[in-house]
């Protein structure tokens, strides 16, 4: 596959699969096709899934208070198609996120919390910065969390069949959640595909990487801000995350050397298929050989680190290993490249 084909290959898959909106969602969202016809009535479907529930041991109790009675929201699903992380360009997607006050808010914040961060640098090796724009790019610094009851979002895209098998699973996460007492199920409220708190952490994620950093013994990511931005860095952590490297640089392109690659460098689309497609990595000494340049025409750094290409739009980027930790928080290039961006305003 040629590298001048990752722009096409991106619109195809926008037109086809759309990207959930929280960690662990985003990653299953092109591995499954959109399937064709009706669910069955959800009344039916809640039925079945009530009886699942059970027979893996959740109180009736709790099945009552989060389950029964439950109907569809038609918003859900028409939101999980027109996300936009895929339907907006990247330079447009970045404008809207990455403004003045943004910037102004996120180092007001870093200044405010800088000695939790410095600790959570020390704990996790993840550099501030990156929590910090994560936590802007994904609530506005915990200030607009989602009010959409978590059960019902869930409970509508486990029964929407485009991704009924991986929300199935969340969904069974929250009920694991809500018996292990980790939180009120009537506190349970955020995105519309169940993402909560300042983290904005799906119920998988929740289990596997939300921490207590305040030290109260509850893993509190909606009202506590140490524990909010140590679980986006101990998520990030989870998957490789050095905190001795950054995420990559804009990159310039020139037209032969844009031949050259295409017709020499190897494209992978693994992880959330075509939507993550990128070249494989190479040296940026080897980068530097095939005539990509910084922005200003300069050399590329001398540093031991390998990098992929990707295009979005006109621009063009190298990544660094980093990047596909915050691929894994949202795997849309618009998100990553938008967190990485407001990381660099915010040093």
């Amino acid at each position: 596959m040629q590298i001048r084909q990752v722009r096409t290959i991106a619109l195809t898959a926008a037109l086809l699969v759309v990207i959930g909106v929280a960690p662990d969602a985003r990653r299953a969202a092109t591995a499954q096709v959109p399937v064709s016809g009706q669910p069955e009535p959800f009344d039916r479907w809640l039925s079945s899934l009530m009886a699942e529930a059970r027979v893996r041991g959740f109180e009736e109790r709790l099945l009552n208070d989060t389950l029964a009675g439950l109907e569809p929201l038609p918003r859900v699903i028409t939101s999980d198609r027109t996300q936009a992380e895929v339907l907006v360009t990247f330079d447009r997607y970045l404008a809207s996120r990455v403004t003045p006050v943004v910037v102004r808010r996120g180092r007001q914040l870093a200044d405010e919390h800088a000695r939790v961060l410095r600790n959570i640098e020390r704990t996790y090796d993840v550099q501030g910065r990156f929590i910090v724009a994560i936590w802007g790019i994904e609530t506005r610094y915990g200030r607009v969390t989602g009010n959409t009851p978590v059960f019902r979002a869930l409970a509508t895209l486990a029964w929407e069949p485009r991704r009924s098998a991986f929300f199935r699973g969340e969904l069974f996460d929250a009920l694991t959640m809500a018996q292990k007492g980790e939180v009120e199920p009537s506190s349970m409220t955020g995105s519309w595909a169940g993402a909560m708190g300042q983290a904005q952490f799906m119920p998988s994620s929740y289990l596997k990487y939300a921490v207590d950093f305040d030290g109260d013994r509850r893993r509190d990511i909606w009202r506590s801000t140490p524990d909010a931005l140590a679980s986006v860095a101990n998520y990030l952590k989870g998957y490789g995350w050095d905190g001795d490297r950054t995420w990559g640089r804009e990159v310039l392109v020139p037209g032969a050397a844009r031949e050259t690659i295409a017709a020499g460098v190897a494209v992978r689309t693994d992880g959330c298929s075509a939507m993550r497609a990128m070249t494989e990595r190479l040296p940026l000494a080897r980068w530097q050989q095939l005539g990509v340049r910084r922005t200003n025409g300069a050399a590329l750094p001398r540093v031991d680190v390998e990098a992929a290409l990707l295009h979005v739009g006109e621009r063009s980027f190298l990544v660094y290993p980093n990047y596909d930790g915050l691929l894994r928080y949202n795997c849309a290039h618009n998100y990553a490249l938008t967190v990485a961006a407001l990381a660099d305003r915010l040093q």
